[in-house]
């Protein structure tokens, strides 16, 4: 729980909040929605926006991995434009309820609380104040779940009392590790009963405790802006009876990877079309000291890839498009590569799939999957970005649009099938 905050609302590992399952409940339906821009907002500025977060994102991750020292970043944010997704949990007892982002590529859960200094931020649901809820209490230094007992301890970490400082690629947070009740679901049909005694500014997954635990979601188009995205946790996650089902093992990551939390998978190769690409075999190899690998992350919008295979990416596209590539796409966007449309009206020429061939499964990817079309500036750009070589790459969420993705987290599998996630 954060007294001092600089990012969104509520943070929420999904893997984290699926544990809470164990309590009994047959399963979990909640919706997700898309942060948009703001009325007058173009949809390039948007992706500026997301972009920007992505950017900062992999500093962190990078500068983690490294002897950098503390993580810093600029705050102030416009969160309007980070195209997040978010879902509904209510905090407490009575429940207040606030909008949480769903990121699979981070393990803390936190909010602003009242009373709360001038380091904090507006934001449009009341703060959580732990003295009005009567299922609050304080984390104990020795409980697994706490910051303090991972060895060794977080630098920001100190007890008795149990406070806490993380920092993120987007800024940090502070406060002290509690316990509350937390309660899930869309609608009072699908919501759980308040679950107990959930770890509240704790860093310890649930789920990698009890070893147990599935969760899926299916991301509805990335510039839809008026469906919903859905969110299944514990037992109603399933792919049972989809045609085209895909299953790739998660890579165990070293213990000197950059985080045991994150999804690592096992990405062999990429192809456009029936064309292989000429990526070198050990592009998005998870080295035993924790350099390289590939994760599947939720909050992260546009996939990055490794230069030596981006590259090839992008040359690939550019060999099949007749139309001119232009400069202002990356100022107008913040994306690499653009084309230039006749007109904000014209459609884009017809592209091949994109697979992502995993150990066991291909993920095939439609072309709205890997370009994306700006009809305010009349660009057409691949929704990619690339990476150090070496670094970890990462899939973000408009690749997986349209795309029902299940983890297995007991089974340590990643199940996929394409959907329309509208109708889901």
């Amino acid at each position: 729980m954060s007294s001092a905050t600089r990012m969104a609302s509520l943070a929420v590992l999904i893997s984290l909040v699926c544990a809470t399952l164990a309590s009994g409940t047959a399963g979990v339906r909640v919706e997700l929605t898309r942060i948009h821009s703001g009325p007058g907002v173009p949809a390039s500025q948007f992706v500026r926006g997301a972009l920007h977060r992505d950017m900062l994102r992999h500093n962190a991750r990078r500068l983690a991995a490294s002897d950098a020292g503390t993580v810093s970043a600029p705050t102030g944010i416009n969160s309007s434009i980070l195209g997040e997704y978010m879902m509904a949990l209510a905090i407490g007892t009575p429940p207040v309820w606030y909008p949480a982002i769903v990121d699979t590529g981070s393990e803390l859960i936190w909010t602003q609380c009242a009373p709360c200094s001038d380091q904090c931020f507006n934001q449009s649901t009341p703060l959580y104040s732990p003295s009005s809820s009567t299922t609050f209490g304080v984390l104990p230094c020795g409980s697994p779940l706490s910051m303090c007992a991972v060895a060794p301890a977080p630098a920001g970490c100190s007890c008795p009392y149990n406070s806490y400082n993380q920092t993120y690629g987007t800024g940090w947070t502070a406060g002290v590790q509690g316990t509350e009740t937390f309660t899930f679901g869309s609608s009072p049909a699908d919501q759980t009963l308040g679950v107990p005694n959930i770890a509240f500014g704790g860093s310890v997954s649930l789920v990698s405790q009890l070893g147990a635990g599935m969760f899926s979601y299916c991301l509805t188009p990335f510039q839809d802006a008026n469906s919903t995205s859905t969110l299944l946790l514990g037992p109603s996650a399933s792919l049972d009876g989809i045609t085209g089902v895909g299953s790739t093992p998660f890579v165990a990551s070293p213990a000197t990877a950059l985080d045991n939390y994150y999804y690592y998978l096992n990405l062999t190769g990429i192809s456009l079309g029936t064309t292989a690409l000429s990526i070198p075999p050990d592009a998005f190899t998870l080295n035993a000291n924790g350099s390289g690998g590939l994760i599947i992350d939720s909050g992260t919008t546009f996939t990055a890839l490794v230069d030596s295979a981006y590259q090839q990416v992008r040359a690939a596209v550019v060999s099949l498009v007749t139309l001119h590539t232009t400069a202002d796409g990356l100022a107008a966007t913040g994306l690499d590569l653009c084309f230039a449309l006749p007109s904000p009206t014209s459609a884009p020429p017809d592209m091949p799939s994109m697979t992502l061939h995993f150990d066991g499964a291909d993920m095939v990817l439609p072309p709205d999957s890997y370009m994306i079309t700006y009809t305010d500036n009349s660009l057409w750009c691949l929704a990619m970005q690339n990476q150090t070589d070496g670094e970890v790459s990462t899939l973000g969420n408009y690749q997986q649009q349209n795309m029902h993705i299940l983890y297995d987290v007991g089974q340590e599998i990643l199940s996929f099938a394409p959907a329309k996630c509208s109708m889901l």
